[in-house]
């Protein structure tokens, strides 16, 4: 057999092994697909006219803050609910916070019970559940001043804000959000900051919230401004999910605030293929054209993400508007959330499906956060079978095994002497 010959079975295995993914992704909705975009236009006329809303309106972040939907019977004018439904939003609503940004309510689909953006949004009766913990990160005993979270030795959250653009049933830090929305007052914002100044060993500051984008313009000049001015921090790292539920706020001059504070870095939060719009590709292209890198942090999330072709697809999708697939965290314990709960099972699957099912910068890490605060343990399938001292054993990502050699490390400085 010649070697062009080889190389052509080759690659009609490798065809054959996508096979599956390729018949199959055409029905995973998809934001950027005509069809979602046209149920897009519908909806956002229909929340508009019963808002009273302008083109010009929509397009305002301070509009769609304004107007974020928390009463069910409006709800009910712009997605089909049941009454069981709407009366499981009323239960829940006496125990837990919702609210839905205008933007985001007008990606679901008004028909589908359990469209995965509704399921995001919208509460259910799930949430009724009493099992799992308000903090099981143990936020309330990692935090040493003023609203910092310290789980590392080099890095720091500063929890700057309990506002989002909504309010997502997901959330891990649900105990925060209370009735009102509220800021990180100022005085324990700069008692983090001189926290971080005499520890000189952090170097890596992370915002979040909350929304840290929810900050305005002026104080998160402010609050960047003065991170910078430490000399032992090396970069700032903010948490945002604005991009996928409320993309209005990446205004010119947020993004000219932000542009004045490199090194930069924004991770976000698209969790299912049919947040991955025009709109958003829009705020993330403001972004990365003023040089901020942009990472994605997806939550594995049952019947919403949990299936090896949806997070394929999610993930290509990101990298086709400049989002790197950064992590996938396996959903925590807490209170209220747990039917969103997967098995490890489901996200090792996962895992095995990507690798060399995709390009490997499509390829996130499956995170499971230990509890008590211990800090991001990764997962993922065996590849390395045995290890010995002169060789080792390793499995590909089509399940073929091989012995590799394992030498011990020679002394370079010998081997140029010799």
């Amino acid at each position: 057999m010649s070697k062009r010959e080889i190389a052509l079975r080759r690659a009609e295995q490798l065809k054959e092994a996508i096979k599956d993914y390729l018949q199959t992704k055409d029905t995973i909705p998809r934001g950027m697909a005509p069809a979602q975009q046209e149920q897009y236009r519908r909806q956002k006329a229909k929340i508009l006219a019963l808002l009273g809303g302008s083109e010009e309106d929509w397009d305002d972040y301070r509009w769609q803050l304004k107007n974020r939907v928390s009463d069910v019977e409006v709800l009910r004018q712009i997605i089909d609910l049941a009454e069981e439904e709407a009366e499981a939003i009323r239960q829940v609503g006496k125990q837990f916070r919702w609210a839905v940004s205008p933007y985001y309510l007008a990606l679901i689909d008004p028909e589908n019970r359990y469209d995965p953006v509704k399921l995001q949004a919208v509460p259910t009766g799930a949430e009724l559940d009493t099992g799992g913990k308000a903090d099981p990160m143990g936020e309330e005993y990692t935090n040493p001043a003023g609203s910092i979270t310290r789980r590392y030795p080099d890095r720091v959250i500063i929890n700057v804000t309990n506002q989002c653009a909504m309010y997502c049933r997901h959330c891990q830090r649900r105990r925060n959000i209370g009735t009102k929305d509220f800021h990180t007052t100022e005085k324990k914002l700069a008692e983090s900051i001189a926290y971080i100044g005499a520890n000189p060993e952090i170097r890596d500051v992370l915002l979040t919230g909350g929304d840290a984008l929810m900050l305005s313009d002026q104080i998160l000049d402010w609050l960047l401004g003065e991170l910078q001015a430490i000399p032992s921090v090396d970069y700032v790292r903010i948490g945002t999910r604005v991009l996928v539920t409320m993309p209005q706020r990446i205004t010119d001059s947020l993004v000219e605030v932000l542009r004045k504070h490199p090194p930069l870095y924004i991770n976000t939060q698209f969790n299912h293929p049919k947040e991955v719009t025009p709109e958003a590709q829009a705020a993330c292209s403001k972004l990365v054209n003023a040089g901020i890198p942009l990472g994605n942090q997806a939550v594995l999330l049952n019947g919403i993400n949990n299936d090896k072709y949806v997070m394929r697809l999610l993930n290509q999708e990101l990298l086709k508007i400049r989002v790197r697939p950064y992590y996938i965290f396996h959903a925590k314990e807490v209170v209220g959330t747990k039917h969103f709960n997967t098995s490890i099972d489901d996200g090792i699957e996962i895992m095995e499906s990507l690798r060399g099912y995709t390009s490997g910068m499509a390829i996130p890490t499956y995170i499971l956060n230990a509890p008590q605060g211990y800090g991001k343990t990764p997962l993922g399938p065996q590849y390395l079978l045995s290890r010995g001292k002169r060789s080792i054993k390793i499995r590909t990502w089509e399940s073929r095994v091989f012995d590799y050699p394992n030498e011990p490390t020679a002394d370079l400085k010998q081997i140029l002497e010799s």
